[in-house]
């Protein structure tokens, strides 16, 4: 396991806090499936957040225990490839890895994501 990042050495945006609420509120099927799979530590004993604010950024999924940024890519990331790469240099850019995974393989290979996320070396 790589070594914790600490909450307070993240950069943070107060101003995404009401957005950040209303992400996890609405909560697209894909994000509520995986959620499932994390909450309560259930995945591997590691401990997630929802919609975490980073930076002037709102991630999908935030394990602080070994730093990992976790994105589901879905239709609202349709036509933000540059968006998408400037936020993943910029989280990568403070010592974080980001794992993409496409909202289509959470909703009809579940277990297959699960398996590639078990083995992926973040989570060694």
């Amino acid at each position: 396991m790589r070594k914790s990042i600490n909450y307070l050495s993240l950069p943070y945006n107060p101003a995404l806090k009401q957005r950040a609420r209303e992400l996890r509120k609405a909560g697209n099927l894909a994000e509520v499936l995986m959620w499932r799979q994390f909450r309560d530590k259930s995945f591997k004993g590691y401990d997630f957040d929802r919609q975490k604010i980073i930076g002037n950024y709102i991630v999908d999924f935030f394990c602080l225990d070994n730093g990992v940024v976790i994105e589901i890519d879905g239709r609202s990331h349709d036509g933000k490839v540059q968006y998408d790469q400037a936020r993943d240099e910029y989280l990568e850019g403070l010592g974080l890895v980001v794992i993409h995974i496409l909202a289509s393989d959470v909703l009809h290979r579940l277990d297959g994501v699960m398996t590639m996320l078990e083995n992926h070396f973040a989570f060694m």
